[in-house]
């Protein structure tokens, strides 16, 4: 029942406030690393992978622990941990299970968006280090309550922006840091591709072997309906907020981290459903922000009814002497200086200066930083240094995904944005949209 789910719930929280998680080995000892993995859809499958593609961290890691809510999902996930690893981890319905294990490190939550910031925070609270997927979170205040957490309980928490851990990340940045670029008034972020209509699906009886009430989580309580389940939740207010958020934020955070501002001073977001006005997505399929900032403007330009524009291919993401074809690059930034363009490509796809249309002035380009980042969680379990995806980071980044969404539902009227306070200004009506309330036993606590 819900009400003794609730007092579950309760008993849960306290244990986890009490029973801090045990450190890793201490230094000079063999380390180990004992992980639980929360999520059993395919971004887990790959996540598993990474886990174990470096050799040496073959060895060195324990996936003790995977948890879904669909017992298919759950089954065929701990099939192929055993099938990698050669052990059987426990499979739990509850991610409780995992937190409530004293030997395990580290959470990875591979959950829906809605799920991303109570399945980080009750993680800090049991003493865990966090893995968790982007976006960082649902709405604005759950991402404030998930760096309250890390905080807190002095939890290294990584969100999954890999190119974070791209080393030619850091010499792009350095390279507009330096000055080549001259001064910078615009970034331009592009996310454009080609995905198909939803269409439309009639509510459902539950599948069997789900449990729907856990997997709603936060989000309010609807009648099942698989237009809204697995996958297709991206395209829905509750669970999250469309493509800007789902891809774009991996180029929007690069863009702020080239850019080198927190908080923008104001957003401005239009758009629509124009390709696919009468399927069941509550999201746009086309979409526009502006941000400004301090002496300049981002803007991000969302189309997903482009079939020429290209996603970075898996196989060329590792060639070291590839860049993009930038005009058909749909996931690119743009920094305009007064001296020079860069062209940048996330997951790979490396960076190219231009002094003028003929001359690229300095390019630089590495291996997808997907391992690399992987590594860099585990590195920071150990060192207890920040990782390279800090949630603190990845918080702001989302954030401007997040209030240009506000925006849009606003029919696009421009709203000034606090960073100090991470509120609109004079705007209580947006101020609203900034959080949600949570639905029990579900609720994230305040103060966490």
């Amino acid at each position: 029942s819900t009400q003794s789910r609730s007092s579950a719930a309760s008993d849960v929280y306290k244990r986890q406030v009490l029973m801090p998680g045990k450190a890793p080995a201490a230094s000079g000892e063999k380390r180990k690393f004992i992980v639980g993995m929360m999520g059993c859809g395919g971004r887990c499958r790959f996540l598993i992978e990474d886990c174990l593609a470096n050799p040496a961290r073959r060895k060195d890691v324990e996936i003790a622990y995977v948890c879904d809510i669909d017992a298919k999902r759950l089954a065929d996930v701990a099939t192929l941990v055993e099938k990698l690893t050669g052990r059987k981890p426990k499979a739990v319905s509850d991610f409780h299970r995992i937190l409530d294990d004293k030997d395990v490190h580290a959470l990875f939550s591979i959950t829906p968006d809605h799920w991303h910031a109570l399945s980080t925070i009750r993680a800090c609270q049991a003493g865990k280090d966090v893995y968790v997927e982007k976006p960082c979170s649902h709405n604005v205040w759950e991402g404030a309550k998930m760096v309250e957490a890390a905080r807190k309980y002095k939890r290294v928490v990584q969100v999954g922006a890999q190119t974070r851990s791209g080393r030619y990340t850091h010499e792009a940045a350095e390279y507009i840091r330096s000055g080549k670029l001259g001064a910078v008034y615009l970034v331009r972020v592009v996310n454009m591709k080609q995905w198909d209509s939803i269409g439309h699906e009639e509510d459902a009886p539950v599948p069997a072997g789900v449990d729907y009430d856990a997997w709603l989580g936060p989000a309010p309580k609807r009648p099942f309906n698989p237009n809204r389940f697995h996958y297709k939740w991206h395209w829905f207010w509750d669970y999250s907020g469309g493509d800007i958020i789902n891809d774009g934020v991996h180029q929007i955070d690069a863009a702020r981290h080239l850019l080198g501002q927190d908080y923008p001073t104001a957003v401005t977001s239009t758009g629509g459903k124009f390709s696919t006005p009468d399927d069941d997505a509550d999201v746009p399929d086309t979409q526009v922000a502006t941000w400004d900032f301090n002496g300049a403007r981002m803007v991000f330009e969302l189309t997903l009814r482009t079939p020429y524009m290209e996603k970075l291919a898996w196989e060329l993401r590792d060639k070291l002497d590839y860049w993009p074809n930038w005009p058909f690059d749909g996931m690119r930034v743009e920094v305009y200086g007064s001296r020079g363009l860069m062209f940048f490509e996330r997951h790979g796809g490396g960076w190219q200066a231009f002094e003028d249309s003929r001359k690229v002035a300095a390019q630089g380009n590495d291996r997808h930083p997907h391992h690399a980042h992987i590594d860099n969680f585990f590195e920071c379990i150990e060192s207890r240094k920040k990782p390279n995806g800090d949630v603190e980071e990845l918080h702001k980044s989302t954030i401007l995904c997040q209030i240009a969404n506000i925006s849009y539902r606003l029919g696009g009227r421009r709203l000034e944005f606090d960073g100090r306070t991470e509120t609109f200004v004079n705007d209580a009506e947006a101020d609203k949209l900034l959080k949600r309330a949570g639905r029990e036993p579900y609720a994230i606590p305040d103060p966490v």
